[in-house]
């Protein structure tokens, strides 16, 4: 079974009891993006809004919202695709299970867009940009915005669509300095491919022409942030996902998804730029107001019954994790012929993916010695230097064989190993004053700040803590140590002042020396030790969203030598909010208890309540 749209989804969806409606009408403004938490929170299904505020059209939620849902809607499609991929991983795994492989040809048919002839369903009838549900998510917004984008462009002079980008790049609808119904906001990121069209594009005078597709078959919105190689476009994955050939139509020079519900067609000004954001986001702060260029638009399709595809995204995990396991699902495959001798990668969803690195590498180099990072070293800077996994702030690599269990994506028990075998006078290696995530607030400047790479292999050479020492205190200011996990201590400390604060994590690990705590190799200097140790994702959130490795390690007898840095005692991790981070995501408080009294009314939200 293939969908043909979002509507055949929901269909599916709700048939096998992974669905719910809202029959009450609700405001986009805050209020959807609130009862799509809570319910995504208790682990609950899709969500289809009958009646928007100030919309004639239905909105639909929280469709990849569990792993198992996500199973679910990929269940006709997933183990073809993975096939293919394991061709392209080791293409003599055909001949050694050629009966395994005899879907993949059909499988790979599939993915070739196709021509639509005549009119499209996406054309069925014009409407507005004010007509659209304007959904706000988080208080201090800029205004409404598209969530799952699905950015159609193409290079100049091209009409080969083979050649063309699709991406999920955020799309403003109104707020700030945007002219309603005639301007939207696009803001993309560091290794975008439209980057690349918007380059050349500038250089010729030539219109820089791009479609926006919102819903359509839920392969689509999963294909626009799939990381493709450059020069293979993201259609032919959505074929082959959705088992149904990405169809498409060409109208007044602009290209539309066929079975897309809505289309926004327009011109990116060259040379132009307006003020994007506020927007509460995937890092679980908000991304702030900046410069972003602005599309001028042309005209609103929609088809005929559509549905406004949406999520919420905000501290993870969110519904776009959802993306990140369907990912690692087909590609894992892929990890040792991208990156030579690494075995295993995953990037933590619960510190935003890309402040948190973990890795398995090979370390074959000098088998009769006693072991050290060599091999995973140079493992460790092709990761950082290529594509999507070079935005990592935190790389923390293991070598396979030191444990035979050992596994990146139980984060405590990869924690637990590291830290019993890393020695904080060899293992860490900076890389300063380099790019970082666009939407990470903790570096120096947008898009500036550094990199560490910790690296750890052999035995191990200490015991990990469970108890603090006898007599254990700590200086005034600082109060409240909690022990995160075996090894991993946190400890309150007074909030960052700017002119001051660099000066407390110096006062605390000077005032540390006098202990014992080579049991705890790795300490957290955070706001609220209890709420950092309370939950893993907690800890993880806490730990590497809120520092910059070059201005916020510190160490316990550290030291500097040939340029190299290092510590005799415990490293130290400031992960304090500073001054010039972006805000925490909260919840208006008068909407939360809103969506309290609809939950407390029962209806068919009362088993997600």
């Amino acid at each position: 079974m293939s969908y043909k749209s979002m509507r055949d989804c929901v269909r599916d969806l709700e048939k096998h009891g992974h669905l719910v409606r809202i029959k009450q009408e609700v405001d986009p403004n805050l209020e959807m993006a609130a009862i799509h938490r809570r319910i995504f929170d208790a682990q609950g299904p899709a969500i289809l809004f009958e009646k928007v505020k100030g919309s004639p059209f239905q909105a639909v939620s929280n469709i990849y919202g569990t792993f198992k849902q996500t199973d679910f809607i990929f269940r006709h499609t997933i183990e073809k695709v993975q096939k293919v991929i394991e061709l392209k991983a080791d293409p003599g795994n055909f001949f050694k299970n050629p009966f395994r492989y005899l879907s993949a040809p059909f499988t790979a048919l599939s993915a070739l867009p196709a021509k639509s002839w005549g009119r499209p369903p996406v054309a069925f009838a014009e409407t507005t940009i004010d007509q659209l549900p304007q959904v706000k998510s988080w208080p201090d917004d800029g205004g409404a915005f598209v969530t799952l984008p699905q950015v159609f462009t193409l290079p100049p002079f091209s009409s080969n669509i083979m050649e063309s980008n699709l991406g999920m790049y955020r799309i403003q609808l109104s707020g700030n300095e945007y002219e309603m119904n005639k301007e939207v906001g696009m803001h993309y990121q560091l290794h975008r491919g439209i980057g690349v069209h918007h380059t050349a594009f500038n250089e010729i005078d030539e219109p820089f022409r791009a479609s926006v597709f919102i819903g359509g078959p839920p392969s689509h919105a999963f294909a626009a942030i799939m990381p493709m190689p450059e020069g293979l476009t993201e259609l032919t994955f959505a074929g082959m996902m959705g088992g149904r050939r990405f169809r498409y139509a060409k109208r007044n020079g602009f290209y539309l998804s066929s079975d897309a519900d809505f289309v926004i067609t327009g011109i990116i000004r060259k040379g132009e730029k307006k003020p994007e954001g506020p927007f509460g986001d995937h890092l679980g702060y908000y991304s702030l107001q900046h410069d972003f260029p602005v599309m001028e638009v042309e005209k609103v399709y929609h088809r005929k019954d559509p549905l406004w595809q949406f999520s919420v995204v905000g501290r993870p995990p969110a519904e776009d994790s959802s993306f990140g396991y369907l990912i690692h699902q087909l590609v894992k495959l892929l990890t040792p012929q991208e990156f030579p001798g690494v075995k295993e990668i995953n990037a933590v969803d619960a510190a935003g993916v890309h402040p948190l690195l973990l890795a398995i590498g090979s370390e074959r180099y000098m088998p009769f010695r006693e072991k050290r990072p060599e091999e995973i070293l140079t493992q460790a800077n092709r990761i950082i230097g290529s594509g999507q996994t070079s935005l990592a702030k935190f790389l923390w690599i293991a070598a396979q064989g030191d444990d035979p269990a050992l596994t990146t994506h139980d984060v405590r028990g990869f924690f637990r190993h590291v830290l019993q075998r890393v020695d904080w006078t060899r293992d860490l290696h900076f890389h300063t004053k380099t790019t970082i995530d666009t939407l990470d607030y903790s570096g120096s400047g947008w898009n500036a700040g550094s990199k560490v790479v910790v690296a750890c292999c052999g035995d191990p050479i200490r015991e990990l803590g469970k108890e603090l020492p006898s007599g254990f205190d700590l200086p005034k200011g600082y109060s409240a140590p909690k022990i995160v996990q075996e090894g991993i201590l946190a400890i309150s400390g007074p909030k960052f002042e700017k002119d001051a604060g660099y000066q407390d994590a110096e006062q605390l690990t000077s005032y540390l020396e006098k202990y014992d705590l080579s049991g705890f190799p790795l300490i957290l200097l955070v706001d609220d030790a209890p709420f950092t140790a309370a939950t893993l994702n907690n800890f993880v959130w806490v730990a590497f969203t809120r520092a910059n490795p070059s201005h916020d390690i510190y160490g316990v007898k550290s030291f500097v030598e040939h340029k190299h840095w290092g510590c005799h005692g415990p490293l130290v991790i400031d992960a304090r909010i500073k001054p010039h981070h972006a805000p925490p995501l909260v919840e208006d408080p008068k909407v939360s208890a809103k969506v309290d009294q609809l939950f407390a009314k029962g209806q068919p939200l009362e088993k997600w309540g």
